[in-house]
């Protein structure tokens, strides 16, 4: 994982931009037109300065290819975060989304001093669900047509991890 640079656009806006990652997110617009990723990427160095957000590409260790991204939405606050994904659908399958949540999962913990990660899905995603249960994440519920995506109520699906859960496993 590193931080996004805007050589990255291209790659973002061919694997974001797919129809497939589109449609069972909230925030991925489609189409994914030209300058959106660029927008997006622009927008990375103030949420992290500001302590409010951080995105990470999830790239290939050998090659360096863009798979997708992972980050976290930061509640100060309330010492918590909120953890967000997409994989490019050549990369879907392998174990990427698994291997970054875990890191960062760990990084909110122990650096951040997290006490608490959530994350959601839509119910219709049950792969994204299968990568929270895998680092470790607790079902919580689901909220029944919580969101309306193009045109269409979505069942969201709730899961969380708290520091004493993340220290004990």
């Amino acid at each position: 994982m590193r931080p996004f640079s805007l050589g990255d656009a291209t790659d973002v806006q061919r694997l974001a931009g797919d129809r497939s990652i589109a449609v069972t997110t909230m925030t991925i617009p489609h189409p994914y037109e030209d300058g959106m990723a660029e927008d997006w990427i622009a927008g990375h160095e103030t949420a992290s300065r500001d302590g409010k957000a951080f995105a990470l590409a999830m790239v290939l260790r050998d090659e360096g290819a863009l798979v997708g991204c992972i980050g976290l939405k930061i509640d100060r606050q309330h010492d918590k975060a909120e953890l967000g994904y997409w994989v490019g659908k050549p990369f879907w399958n392998f174990g990427y989304a698994t291997e970054a949540a875990q890191a960062l999962v760990d990084y909110g913990f122990r650096e951040l001093a997290l006490n608490r990660v959530h994350a959601a899905h839509m119910a219709r995603n049950p792969s994204s669900g299968r990568v929270m249960e895998k680092i470790g994440m607790r079902l919580e519920g689901t909220a029944r047509e919580d969101l309306k995506k193009w045109g269409r109520y979505e069942d969201l699906v709730s899961y969380a991890i708290l520091r004493h859960d993340w220290m004990n496993a």
